[in-house]
């Protein structure tokens, strides 16, 4: 293939091959070791599960560390993506577009899934290698003085100034990596930390959103954190106005994307906040506080102060409410606390099994294998018959089959758990059904038994001649 034919046909097509044939080594047995030698009924509970193929780099095919977004919105290991376009390539690898600019997003989104995927099925998730050459370029010596100003004035003791600059240093932020950069280093965190308790509605919003487009560079997440923001923040998502809240939580979540400070943030009160602000919160402020709930539950610490504050009802309401766009989100949550013990309880006690049901016959191909993954968790344990009579009411059974056939991979292999747990299930029910109609039938022939022999006492009664107490009295 290598040897002719046009240069961008022939890398794609390599590359489904080499996508192709690594499935294949995953999932079949190695060539050469005789049958005899495996144990089919062990090995398929011991064989690693194979990697979404959206988590994997369309590059290197492996699962992704740090997944970064080019211009053509494809995502790619920034490794991979990083020595294709310093090998002098200015076009997409997967799609063949010429790429308008070099530029790489974090795709945060994408790196909270796989480390989701990584804890949902034992896999130790993938440490990000250290960037040493990420580093913005320095600013200007012009912006710099510009920043210089604005603190300045941010530091002053006129409302007026603070506001303006802090409203400047909220679009400064907002542009470039550069100036976030610059902003961080000339020591604006903890002037604009100082004032997030502020009294002052638009002052406060600039500062808490500042904060958050600053935080989008990875150094500022430190510094933000060692400068005792969390707690300010907080104070603004518990009481500030709609829009300071949704970037308050928009910030945490920023924040929560380094794993040590899902500890420092679910251990600073702000999981009650957010699930305040998903129960009542505008649309963007519920999908804000959504994303951040999520991330901050990846942390198994966090899932029972989550469940704690009331969130699994609300959860199960967002899934009820189909127009709130919020159905993906709540069931992504729902997933990763029904791993928990609280969760599962707490998700048990709502009456979920009819709305899971409901999801696995009518939602996406990710909203089925979520739901089954929460109902592979219930039907688990000390309520395990109770949940699967339910769910067999539902008309769960015809649904599994077919997500077993067709779902994503994940909602195969839920679907396929849940079936050999419903089949175990209904054969001990007809075991017992058979059981009790044996029982029955023996007792019925002892009864009869018994019926035959008091007849039987009777009549030979009646047969025997009078004793001495019929005589008549005389």
């Amino acid at each position: 293939m290598a040897s002719g034919g046009d240069p961008g046909a022939v890398v794609e097509n390599m590359s489904m091959l080499l996508k192709k044939i690594k499935d294949f080594v995953q999932t079949q047995d190695p060539i050469g070791i005789p049958a005899s030698t495996t144990n089919p009924s062990r090995d398929d509970n011991l064989t690693s599960p194979v990697v979404p193929d959206d988590f994997r780099c369309p590059i290197s095919l492996d699962l992704m560390k740090d997944p970064v977004i080019v211009s053509t919105g494809q995502t790619y290991e920034r490794g991979c993506i990083e020595r294709w376009l310093e090998a002098g390539h200015g076009t997409c690898p997967k799609t063949q577009q010429k790429l308008p600019n070099k530029s790489l997003t974090p795709n945060y989104v994408l790196r909270s899934l796989i480390a989701q995927w990584c804890e949902a099925n034992g896999v130790e998730p993938p440490k990000r290698p250290a960037q040493l050459n990420n580093t913005p370029a320095t600013c200007t010596a012009s912006e710099h003085s510009k920043v210089i100003e604005l603190l300045q004035k941010l530091s002053s003791q006129n409302l007026a100034d603070q506001r303006g600059a802090a409203g400047m240093l909220r679009q400064l932020a907002k542009r470039s990596a550069e100036n976030r950069a610059c902003i961080g280093e000339a020591g604006a965190i903890p002037i604009l930390v100082s004032l997030l308790p502020t009294t002052d509605v638009s002052t406060q919003e600039h500062v808490v959103t500042a904060l958050l487009n600053l935080s989008i560079y990875e150094e500022n997440k430190a510094r933000i954190i060692t400068s005792g923001a969390v707690p300010g923040i907080v104070h603004v998502l518990k009481r500030g106005s709609m829009e300071a809240r949704e970037n308050s939580a928009a910030t945490l979540f920023s924040l929560s994307l380094v794993d040590e400070n899902k500890v420092t943030i679910g251990a600073s009160g702000a999981i009650p906040a957010l699930v305040l602000l998903l129960g009542n919160g505008s649309q963007r402020g519920k999908k804000d506080a959504a994303t951040a709930l999520f991330n901050l539950c990846i942390y198994q610490g966090n899932k029972g102060k989550a469940v704690r504050a009331g969130l699994v009802p609300i959860l199960l309401e967002l899934l009820t409410e189909t127009e709130s766009g919020m159905v993906d989100e709540a069931l992504a949550i729902l997933a990763i606390l029904s791993s928990h013990p609280e969760g599962k309880a707490a998700i048990s006690a709502a009456a979920a099994i009819p709305i899971l049901v409901g999801v696995i016959r009518n939602g996406s191909s990710r909203n089925k294998e979520n739901a089954a993954a929460v109902l592979v968790h219930l039907c688990n344990g000390e309520q395990q018959q109770q949940h699967l009579a339910e769910a067999q009411e539902q008309g769960i059974v015809t649904l599994l089959e077919e997500l077993a056939e067709s779902g994503t991979d994940r909602g195969k292999r839920k679907a396929i758990q849940l079936l050999e747990r419903m089949n175990r299930f209904l054969k001990q029910q007809s075991q017992a059904q058979g059981d009790a109609m044996a029982q029955a039938h023996a007792q019925s022939q002892t009864l009869s038994q018994a019926l035959v022999q008091v007849q039987a006492d009777t009549q030979l009664e009646e047969s025997l001649p009078p004793t001495s107490s019929h005589l008549p009295e005389r």
